[in-house]
């Protein structure tokens, strides 16, 4: 069996920094998808358009203004430079039917490495979650000595401080 990693074409970070969190669902822009599969946006967009049908509002959805315009100020980019148009975002369902509308081989590895590297960010939740579990029922079992023990693995486990509107993952 040959290793996963050497096949790749993407490196797996590179993947990760594109997921965003917006309204609640792990997405990726147009534009960054069109980047790992090796053609312009406008090519992306122009055969999704040609095969709307395929993605319906739970797989792929463009951003509001106020969405855009955070996401525009988050990225630092400027107001008279770069896009002017709202984005599409992709779901995984959404970048998961993206392979069969761009064909090329490229396309179809770079979904691959992109469907794992959803699979890895479920498992990491998943694992915290557990973990969250398990401290629950051992901080059940100890008395209250060990509660500032308890209180501090937890504060460990929580995400660091984000800015209010920050939209990445």
């Amino acid at each position: 069996m040959t290793d996963s990693k050497s096949q790749s074409i993407v490196p797996l970070e590179r993947i990760e920094k594109c997921i965003l969190l917006i309204r609640g669902e792990k997405v990726m822009l147009d534009r960054d998808l069109a980047e790992l599969y090796g053609v312009a946006t406008k090519v992306l967009i122009r055969a999704i358009t040609r095969n709307i049908n395929r993605f319906p509002v739970d797989f792929m959805f463009r951003l509001t203004q106020e969405e855009f315009d955070n996401l525009r100020f988050h990225f630092g980019t400027s107001s008279w430079g770069g896009r002017r148009y709202r984005p599409y975002v992709f779901t995984e369902q959404g970048v998961a039917m993206l392979s069969s509308v761009l064909r090329s081989r490229r396309a179809v590895q770079v979904n691959i490495e992109i469907m794992r590297t959803f699979v890895k960010l479920r498992m990491m939740l998943a694992s915290n979650r557990e973990l969250a579990e398990k401290l629950d029922e051992l901080e059940k079992k100890y008395d209250k000595q060990f509660a500032v023990v308890f209180e501090a693995i937890r504060k460990l486990m929580e995400p660091p401080d984000s800015p209010k509107k920050r939209i990445g993952f």
